[in-house]
């Protein structure tokens, strides 16, 4: 195996996801990314929920 570099560590926790509501099942779910599908039914219809002040 070669490797170049040091490894590094990355914290998933700390990324900024995006809360999701999916309009087939009503589900809420946090997700991140352009093509996000409701974890529960799979349905591509979701809308982002604003985040409160």
């Amino acid at each position: 195996m070669c490797s170049v570099g040091d490894s590094f560590n990355l914290d998933i926790s700390e990324l900024e996801s995006d809360l999701y509501k999916c309009l087939d099942c009503s589900n809420e779910f946090k997700s991140m990314g352009k093509r996000v599908l409701c974890p529960t039914c799979h349905s591509k219809k979701v809308q982002k929920i604003e985040k409160e002040a």
